[in-house]
């Protein structure tokens, strides 16, 4: 079954393992099918069938050079998926942020305050 949308293929060509590894493999330059194989203990018609999902997310390129097929990377789907996630950046910042002033906040209040707080917890053998 195909996803309706290309982000939403995007995403599911990137949920695996084996296809991220293959991507990332694939930023050093082209490489035959055989050369994307090698690192895996995966038959050849199984690393083909993540070059198809790859291949129809539109994450690489494949072509025929002579009785070799080489495949290459395309950045237009991973630069969409970056853009996506982009948007949501400020939420996260400010989550981030929120819980910087949280942990801020109840750090300052766990420090003994007078110098009697400061030996009663000695005494009780507590920790900053």
């Amino acid at each position: 079954m195909r996803a309706q949308d290309p982000l939403s293929e995007t995403f599911a060509a990137l949920a695996d393992p084996t296809r991220r590894a293959i991507l990332g493999r694939l930023t050093g330059g082209p490489a035959s099918v055989s050369e994307l194989a090698e690192p895996f203990d995966i038959s050849l018609p199984a690393v083909s069938r993540h070059l198809r999902v790859l291949s129809d997310a539109g994450l690489i390129a494949r072509e025929k050079d002579a009785q070799w097929r080489r495949c290459s990377l395309s950045a237009d789907p991973l630069r969409d998926a970056a853009d996506w996630i982009e948007r949501y950046r400020p939420f996260w910042e400010q989550s981030f942020d929120r819980l910087e002033r949280h942990l801020e906040k109840h750090a300052k209040g766990s420090q003994p305050k007078t110098p009697r707080e400061r030996a009663t917890r000695k005494r009780r053998g507590e920790k900053r």
